[in-house]
């Protein structure tokens, strides 16, 4: 029996329309096209980390933030993403739904790297900063800090960082940042 409500059918439509939309958006991984040449979640940005160039995601809004590297297995050697708070606070993170190892780092407001954790695929635990004075974290596949000789201590560019923040259209003063 077919279901003849229009009303169901018209809805069922357009749900499976946007769910379609919302996949090739989100799913592809690659920089989505803006009118206004934007840059977005999926654009990389290289950034200094310990001396070091990475490219890096910029995750700012909370729907990116918990994202994260979800559903990635193909992340570059020197590819990774940067958290970014406005304010420091004590950083939380779990590996829900990321097929890769990585490595973790949670960074004051001066972009000075505190605290350094791995972090093991589909772990639902935990890892908690110590500290509860973090305001970024930045997250590369497992063993990239230690291979550049990046350590607690190290820094980011956070010029750098001002300037991605400006090319995704967000006030880097917001962030504490020139």
């Amino acid at each position: 029996m077919k279901n003849a409500n229009p009303v169901s059918f018209g809805l069922k439509a357009a749900g499976a329309a946007f769910l379609s939309l919302l996949i090739a958006a989100c799913g592809s991984g690659k920089a989505a096209d803006t009118a206004s040449g934007q840059k977005t979640i999926f654009d990389h940005f290289t950034l200094s980390v310990g001396g070091h160039p990475a490219r890096l995601q910029v995750a700012v809004l909370e729907a990116e933030q918990q994202r994260g590297l979800m559903q990635r297995p193909d992340l570059g050697k020197d590819e990774g993403m940067i958290f970014v708070d406005a304010a420091p606070k004590q950083q939380n993170y779990w590996m829900k739904d990321c097929p890769e190892a990585l490595d973790i780092a949670f960074l004051s407001p001066d972009g000075v790297i505190a605290e350094e954790y791995p972090m093991y695929p589909f772990d639902l635990r935990t890892i908690s900063s110590h500290s509860d004075h973090l305001q970024f974290a930045i997250e590369m596949p497992q063993g990239w800090f230690a291979a550049n000789g990046v350590r607690p201590g190290a820094a980011i560019d956070l010029r750098e960082l001002a300037a991605a923040l400006k090319e995704r259209g967000f006030d880097p003063a917001k962030f504490g940042l020139r």
